[in-house]
């Protein structure tokens, strides 16, 4: 195995970070105060990151999940003020956080969402991103942009749709309710459930067995 390498990605410094150790690169979303809520900068660095691990022979799977008990709580609605200022920004800002998903649904590796906690809107949509999905027992899923007035980008919908099928798609959606992991299972939305001390370790355990 690979010595352990740890370094920031990008524009987005230490809130999004990567560690390589062969064969399996995990990053990781670092924000635990603001629940791992994606900045603009996040987004930014997140395409960059999946071409560099792309063509680093070392990695053959990718684990993406985040610190602090929880996935990711979406977009950081802190930053809506300026990101929706007017008609330009905002489709500059959908059309970065589209690349960011884009990204991830076409890295080709392999790569697994393991989910502690919260993934809520956008950080559901990034965990459909992925090929698969681990849960903790303890994990929930929504998607209530609903509750703000906001649309989703289409090809999340969609993804949402493959994944549970338009009805249940369509709960999730108008409803924006939580939905807990063995739920989740059960409709198809995640792969894996296990305990919180075990998920990571399963999902490592995975990722070399993908690697093999």
């Amino acid at each position: 195995m690979a010595s352990l390498n740890t370094h920031p990605a990008g524009p987005a410094g230490d809130t999004l970070s990567v560690e390589i150790s062969a064969p399996t690169a995990v990053i990781t979303f670092n924000r635990p105060a603001k629940r791992n809520a994606m900045t603009e900068a996040m987004w930014l660095a997140l395409p960059v990151l999946m071409v560099e691990l792309a063509s680093d022979s070392r990695v053959k799977a990718i684990l993406l999940t985040g610190a602090g008990g929880e996935f990711c709580a979406g977009a950081d609605v802190s930053e809506f003020p300026q990101t929706f200022a007017d008609a330009d920004k905002a489709r500059a800002y959908n059309d970065l956080v589209e690349a960011g998903r884009y990204a991830l649904t076409h890295q080709p590796k392999p790569t697994i969402a393991v989910v502690p906690g919260l993934a809520v809107g956008a950080g559901c949509g990034l965990a459909m991103a992925c090929d698969l999905r681990f849960a903790a027992d303890t994990s929930r899923f929504a998607m209530p942009p609903a509750r703000l007035g906001a649309a989703y980008p289409f090809p999340g919908v969609q993804q949402l749709v493959d994944l549970v099928g338009p009805a249940r798609a369509k709960d999730m959606r108008y409803s924006g309710r939580l939905v807990p992991a063995v739920e989740a299972l059960r409709i198809g939305l995640v792969d894996r459930v296990f305990s919180s001390e075990a998920l990571l370790d399963e999902a490592h355990h995975y990722a070399e067995t993908i690697a093999a």
